[in-house]
């Protein structure tokens, strides 16, 4: 969930809001985003909570990005806490390959032997 905070915040102007089952899931998105971001240029000026890993916050200054785990995000309602907030659409995905290895058929190499 992306909020417009700017109006109601001195502190940024947009919360990323995201959950993951674990806490290994929660520092694996952290990972993602913060190599993701990196690659583009974004600077990350504060990271909080990867000791827990239950709520990992990342501050790019214009954008807090915060990672739960599902029961966290419910315990802290961050959610509820901006529910004035203005809701914004997220981007459409890209398509990923999600599947394993695509099949391919391998032509055994014949034998001296066998090509005569």
């Amino acid at each position: 969930m992306i909020l417009d905070v700017a109006l109601k915040s001195g502190v940024t102007d947009y919360f990323l809001i995201c959950s993951a089952e674990s806490e290994r899931q929660v520092i694996a998105v952290k990972d993602h985003i913060e190599k993701v971001l990196d690659e583009k240029g974004y600077r990350l000026y504060g990271l909080e909570g990867l000791a827990a890993g239950v709520w990992v916050l990342m501050d790019y200054d214009d954008v807090v990005v915060h990672i739960f785990t599902r029961r966290a995000r419910e315990h802290y309602g961050l959610d509820r806490l901006w529910a004035d907030a203005k809701r914004l659409p997220l981007p459409k995905a890209r398509a990923t390959v999600t599947a394993g290895r695509p099949k391919v058929r391998m032509r055994r190499e014949r034998t001296a032997r066998q090509r005569g």
